[in-house]
């Protein structure tokens, strides 16, 4: 029960900074913030870039699946999944990123050459669905949303349409991680990726993040916030990856997959309870789609067959 609490309670922790990365894009600018949380992590994580005694050095392969990994998985997934929250509402990325596993099995499939079962393919049925149903429904509009110099208002009502793109983006992103990690985790531990494919990113953000610091006001940022980001940067780079480890140890990883059905629960959560978005008839039934389909992708099969791979928690 305890694995179990860990596994859970690191794919909440993915959700809830998920969700509450729409407070954080209401103060700073996208490419800003994600500056500003690859450089605490870079701080957080540098005991963690030297190489094991065990573990053998990067080949030249290495390092360039390791530029991909941190290129789509790290810095286009951050400016897509933050650009997407601006845009719609922490309801509508936590349904969105239930779809991970399903894409993961689509790009496993035409990467990989992986079979799709039936099961599978039902689960990226029901993520489709879910996502189509979302685009439809209205995006519930959050009150500290009107504080964000989000470009939904000279959009208009092309910006929900924008931000679900951007978030599925996100998730095709995330997925390619996924297929392109697999050709890593064998050979480099997952915390020297996490932190190796953070300081990628820091760099490939970097020439954005100085342009937008040097036109902000970092003077009337509150410490609410800045307390926000610390948490949002350590959570992402080091909490989840620490948990869902640990976890790891005592279950094995198929049934792991299981508890990611709780990242589209905090999300959720977070945007309805905490950011106080609404939610129409359209949203809980994108909502309760999305989790059929994830629970269908990631539950253990009968004969020991293991659903499609599932991200671990690291650097975002």
């Amino acid at each position: 029960m305890h694995a179990y609490a860990l596994l859970a309670a690191s794919m909440a922790l993915v959700g809830s900074y998920v969700g509450l990365s729409r407070l954080l894009v209401a103060v700073f600018p996208v490419f800003l913030l994600a500056w500003l949380r690859f450089g605490i992590a870079a701080v957080a994580m540098a005991h963690w870039v030297r190489r094991a005694d065990d573990e053998p050095p990067l080949s030249a392969h290495d390092r360039k699946l390791l530029f991909w990994e941190s290129f789509l998985g790290n810095f286009l997934f951050s400016i897509c999944m933050l650009f997407g929250v601006q845009l719609t509402s922490a309801l509508s990325a936590g349904v969105v990123m239930a779809a991970i596993p399903a894409a993961v099995a689509i790009l496993s499939r035409v990467f990989l050459a992986e079979r799709i079962g039936r099961r599978t393919a039902a689960a990226i049925a029901c993520a489709a669905t879910g996502i189509a149903l979302l685009a439809l429904a209205r995006s519930p509009a959050a009150p500290t949303a009107a504080a964000s110099p989000a470009p939904a208002t000279t959009l208009g009502g092309w910006a929900p349409l924008l931000g679900h793109a951007l978030l599925l983006g996100a998730v095709f992103c995330e997925a390619a991680y996924v297929v392109i990690g697999k050709q890593l985790t064998g050979r480099v531990s997952p915390r020297r990726i996490s932190a190796l494919i953070n300081l990628w990113g820091l760099a490939l953000v970097t020439p954005l993040g100085l342009w937008q610091a040097l036109r902000f006001d970092f003077a009337a940022v509150p410490g609410a916030t800045w307390a926000l980001l610390l948490f949002y940067a350590l959570a992402a780079s080091m909490v989840t990856v620490w948990l869902w480890m640990k976890g790891l140890v005592h279950v094995p990883a198929p049934q792991a997959g299981v508890f990611t059905v709780c990242l589209p629960i905090a999300a959720a959560a977070v945007g309805v309870g905490l950011l106080g978005e609404a939610v129409t008839p359209l949203h809980g039934v994108a909502l309760a789609l999305a989790l059929t389909g994830l629970v269908m992708a990631t539950w253990p099969g009968r004969r020991g067959s293991p659903p499609p791979a599932q991200p671990a928690p690291r650097a975002r």
